[in-house]
């Protein structure tokens, strides 16, 4: 079964505490993912702002192989700003626990069918192709779950990402989730982890194995919180220890940390890791 590597630098991994890339780092680090060889590049959010968008236009404009998408609220207005910005492809994120629901929006689960289902077909209405995206999936009701992923293969979207928003799942028990939804919905599954408990390269490879051909990654695992499935371990795992091919040109890997090791201003933490663990 092919796997391909979903990069989320640009959008995730500038969620991490004290990181915000320039455009001109952007295009560079978009540039370095490209020559890589993955297969999308999560863009960042143009809901944020001018600067934002300029960025994500440069990066669409360098016309790369890689396909280039945004990441998105099931907000109307995110979506022009989107459209606007050039992308062919748009990635739509719905809560889906009772505790983002609930307790966080104060909202209801038909007002996120709703709104999901009114999101996706004005994306597509204007020509973009759509993935969705169930945040805190590790923590949803399995039927509503099912729910979502059901509307999102309805509507057309090309993928249904799990989203382990909080870090909380084991390899364990996203071999089960994953198999179990596989079975109930036929659309291409996609997986996104978080470290929080440290699993999440160890989560994302579970979720290959389940059967997931689509998983996400962040140059040096940066991100949100305890950060995300860091890319460069994950390819290495994925094609030393099982041997797939991802497609990729791993030549380039090193290159790529090391400049958004200093682009994120962490370049000294990890120069200083290394030295301590060359002592006796």
């Amino acid at each position: 079964m092919p796997v391909y590597i979903v990069d989320t630098t640009l959008r995730d991994g500038e969620q991490a505490p004290g990181v915000a890339f320039t455009p001109e780092e952007k295009v560079a680090i978009a540039q370095m993912l490209d020559a890589l060889g993955v297969a999308q590049i999560e863009a960042g959010t143009p809901a944020m702002g001018e600067i934002e968008q300029k960025a994500i236009k440069s990066i669409v404009q360098l016309g790369l192989k890689s396909r280039i998408s945004t990441w998105n609220r099931m907000v109307l207005d995110d979506l022009r700003a989107s459209l606007a910005c050039g992308v062919s492809l748009v990635h739509i994120s719905a809560p889906v626990s009772p505790i983002q629901i609930r307790y966080k929006l104060g909202r209801s689960y038909r007002w996120v069918l709703s709104c999901l289902r009114d999101a996706c077909l004005f994306a597509l209405d204007h020509g973009l192709a759509v993935t969705v995206g169930a945040e805190d999936a590790s923590r949803a009701e399995a039927g509503f779950l099912l729910e979502v992923a059901h509307l999102a293969r309805e509507v057309g979207a090309l993928r249904f990402r799990y989203c382990d928003t909080v870090g909380v799942l084991d390899p364990f028990t996203t071999v089960e989730r994953l198999t179990w939804l596989k079975e109930h919905v036929a659309i291409e599954l996609e997986f996104h982890a978080h470290n929080d408990f440290g699993l999440a390269t160890a989560n994302t490879v579970a979720a290959v194995r389940a059967g997931v051909g689509w998983v996400d990654a962040t140059v040096g695992g940066l991100g949100e919180r305890a950060g995300n499935a860091p890319l460069e371990e994950l390819c290495l795992a994925l094609v030393e220890i099982y041997g797939l091919d991802l497609g990729l040109k791993l030549r380039h890997l090193p290159p790529l940390s090391r400049y958004v090791a200093r682009a994120s201003g962490r370049a000294g933490f990890l120069g200083a890791k290394k030295k301590r663990l060359r002592c006796p």
